[in-house]
Order: C-alpha cells, then structure tokens, then sequence
C-alpha cells in the first residue's frame, strides 16, 4: 500500500515554479534589451533622419517646384515636370555633362581597374621591401579627393609646370594641359587614374585567396604564365573584379573636386571638365536654380541604379565563385 503525503500549506514558494510567471520574467527581459538597442542606435538612427533622408525627401519635392533658395518657402510655386522637361529637351549643358562624365569614366575607371590590378600582380610577391612598396602605392588613394591634391596636380600641368619641364629634358614642348580644351579633362582622367591605391588593395586581398594548386596544376598541365593568368587568376578574381567595377564606376560619375578646383568652378576652359556633378553645384549654388538642380540629382541618382543594377543582372555570366555557383 502506497503512502501519501499531503501537502504541507505552511510551506509556500517550493512547489512547482509557475510557468507564466517565467514567461513575464524573460518577456520583460527581451523588452528591455531592445529598448536598450534602440537607445544605442538613437544617434544613428537620428542622423539617418536629419541628414539623409529627410534632405532626400525635401529634394525630391523641391523637384517639382520653382524653389531658388532665395524665395521664401511661402512663394514657392509647383511646377510640375518642368525641370525633368527643362532638362531633357532645352537645356544644352546638361547633355554636354553627361558625355563629359561619361567619356571620364569610360576611359578612367577601366584604366584605374587595369593599373590596379597589374600594380597587385607585382606586388603579390614575398619579395623584401614589398611592404614599403605596397604602402607607398597606397599612399595617393589616402589624399582622395582633397582640394590640396587638385591644386598640387593643376600646378604640375600648367605652362611652367613639372610635367612641362620633364618633357623638356627630353626635347619635347609642353603645352598649358589644363588650359587646353582638348587636354584639360584627359590631365583628370591621370589624376584619377594615379589615385588606383584602394582597388589595388583589394586585388591583393583577392590574389591571396587563390589556391597556389590550381597555378601548379595549370603548370604541370604546360600552361605559361599569360594561360594561367587568363584562365586561372582571372576566373578566381572575377568577384573582386566585379566588386572593384561596382564601386569605382559610382566614383567616377560622381566626380567633382578636381574638376571644381581645376576650372575654378565654371567647367572650363570652354566646358570641356563640366562633369555632371559639377554642373548640378553650378545650377543649384550658383544659378540658384535648386529645384533644377534637385531634379538634376534625383535622374543622377535613377542613372546610378540603373548602372547598378545592370551590372548585378550581367555580372552572373563572368562572375564565378569558389563554391562553384554564380549567382
């Protein structure tokens, strides 16, 4: 006969734990770790707010208004398309910036790109002194797009410039390059093609994860160097290539301080450095036409997209993965 034992009232809080007294314990607890991660992200989020997005919206109104900054908010008048009709059908600048940007950044980024990674090629070598070399490449691509870098690569193009004198111990005549309508975007074009230091970088992060067996299987199999690097350096770098295209086309349709500070803000000489960035700070700072230049803005920024998203939708046919997937 089996013994029982009643339950002893006196004794409370040792019975058995109450489940829902736990789930408001750790609910309260989860609850507080978010507010927790919201107050930390409070800063950011509060930026995010006050200096992109609501600037983003505030342009993309100013668009559609007449709004020249020195017109009060309550005289502002809606336009409509007119700036987007302005632009595209009566406005010749406009078209001239776009070809000057697009001539820059179809000659500069494919030569930075090839000046990057033939620069990696050499460097990815345990030889003594690389290090300094590699820092040394490096170093232009840390002055970015300073003011104080356009200004020292004006003077070395100019008349009486380094460049000049370099030729002349060399017989040639120089010439006033960033004077001259014809040479005045391409000494741009150097500038930017000099700074190649960051996707060097990163070609050398990509070379060393490429397995050393497949370049002494493609030896063993008579490959020379020239077949390795297309069929084997190549493939494997395609997503540090394509990552490198990504980023520096952006760059180089966004150019601006050196096409600023070279033609002192006007594009010249005769427009021939009027980029397109450029040409938006001269409608909206200097014409004051702001929403002009907001609907300049907003196509650049639909232009960018769409170059995005052409180069995801075409990169799955060259871009080839180690796990042996394109995506």
């Amino acid at each position: 006969m089996a013994l029982t034992t009643a339950p002893d009232p006196t004794r409370r809080g040792t019975g058995s734990v109450r489940p829902h007294a736990n789930r408001r314990g750790a609910g309260g607890f989860r609850n507080s770790e978010g507010l927790a991660g919201y107050v930390f992200l409070s800063p950011w989020l509060i930026g995010l707010m006050a200096v992109t997005a609501i600037p983003m919206l505030l342009s993309l109104y100013l668009s559609f208004t007449n709004y020249d900054i020195l017109t009060p908010w309550s005289e502002v008048e809606w336009v409509g398309f007119a700036n987007y009709e302005r632009m595209f059908t009566s406005d010749p600048s406009y078209w001239h910036a776009v070809q000057v940007t697009l001539k820059f950044a179809l000659i500069a980024v494919p030569l930075k790109l090839a000046a990057a990674l033939g620069v990696a090629l050499l460097l990815n070598h345990a030889w003594r002194g690389v290090g300094l070399f590699r820092g040394l490449f490096y170093l232009p691509s840390l002055l970015g797009g300073s003011v104080a870098l356009a200004i020292v690569w004006v003077n070395m193009f100019n008349r009486d410039g380094a460049f000049n004198s370099l030729l002349g111990l060399f017989g040639i005549e120089g010439k006033p390059w960033v004077n001259d309508p014809d040479w005045a975007l391409e000494t741009l074009m150097v500038l930017a093609i000099w700074q190649f230091g960051a996707p060097m970088v990163i070609f050398l992060a990509g070379l060393k994860q490429v397995p050393t067996e497949l370049y002494e299987a493609a030896s063993v199999d008579g490959a020379n160097k020239w077949r390795q690097f297309r069929n084997v350096t190549l493939p494997m770098l395609s997503p540090v290539i394509f990552f490198n295209l990504v980023l520096e086309t952006i760059n180089g349709f966004q150019g601006f301080t050196a096409a600023f500070v070279l033609s002192n803000g006007t594009g010249g000489p005769v427009d021939s450095t009027l980029m397109y960035t450029l040409n938006l700070y001269i409608a909206g700072f200097t014409d004051l036409s702001m929403g002009y230049a907001s609907a300049m803005a907003w196509v650049f920024l639909i232009a960018i997209a769409i170059i995005t998203v052409v180069f995801f939708s075409t990169g799955r046919f060259w871009v080839h993965y180690s796990d042996g997937e394109d995506r």
